[in-house]
């Protein structure tokens, strides 16, 4: 049976090792394709296009938004950035689970679109930890990581339109559980109607080469006629009779 892939879209508090999550769940199975998102700012040195970016200019940008080619999309800073649908589309047929990482709200739009996409949110396990690992990184003001912090209070009252909290403690325990949760999703009943039509009709066409035997049970005082299609006389004094319609 051919599997069809999942879209997956990843949230998270600043901090939370969204990032790292994801690239560890791509080394480790092959069975995930990290979304592409295109975006009309320039290329860095180094970056190549369809490998970081698919780089756009902002004539071909607005041209993919009046052809509703993307997904979602945003401006930020100056530049736009979205997901283009016919390369997640093209993954998603080919079996791969795509994931998607953007915020809450470009994720919600995501799900209202798509409705069966998958939605989990990432989070250390304590607040404590989340602000040890935004001081951590040292690369940011306190007033910076106040914001964040800040920030992700306003995250937290929307955590529960999301599908599955994921808690980043130990990483290597959080890949496996990240990847068994997506796998287990391609068990839901919603996501397998062709699969169980199919049976049920394979099922059905089965049926027909079967016969049910029905039982009759006789005495001998009664001495009755068997209704079956033999059309005997009942000789036992007791016994069952098995004739089939």
């Amino acid at each position: 049976m051919k599997r069809k892939g999942i879209l997956i879209v990843v949230s998270g508090f600043s901090g939370a090792g969204k990032g790292t999550l994801m690239k560890e769940l791509l080394k480790q199975y092959d069975n995930y394709a990290l979304s592409i998102s295109a975006t009309t700012r320039k290329a860095r040195e180094g970056e190549e296009d369809g490998r970081e970016y698919f780089f756009k200019t902002v004539e071909e940008f607005e041209k993919m938004i009046a052809k509703d080619e993307l997904i979602e999309y945003a401006r930020y800073v100056g530049n736009y950035y979205g997901t283009p649908r016919a390369y997640v589309e093209e993954q998603l047929e080919a079996g791969k689970d795509v994931i998607l990482e953007i915020e809450i709200q470009g994720a919600l739009k995501v799900k209202e679109k798509y409705p069966d996409t998958l939605l989990l949110f990432v989070t250390p396990p304590s607040a404590k930890e989340l602000e040890r690992r935004l001081v951590g990184r040292g690369t940011e003001t306190m007033e910076v990581i106040a914001s964040r912090m800040k920030r992700a209070t306003e995250e937290a009252e929307i955590m529960s339109a999301y599908d599955y909290i994921v808690v980043n403690d130990e990483l290597d325990i959080c890949v496996k559980e990240t990847h068994n949760i997506i796998q287990s999703e391609h068990n839901r009943v919603f996501r397998n109607k062709d699969f169980m039509n199919q049976i049920e009709e394979e099922l059905k066409g089965k049926s027909k080469d079967y016969v049910t035997p029905i039982i009759y049970r006789f005495d001998e005082s009664s001495k009755p006629r068997c209704r079956g299609r033999c059309n005997k006389d009942c000789k036992q004094p007791l016994f069952y009779r098995a004739c089939y319609i």
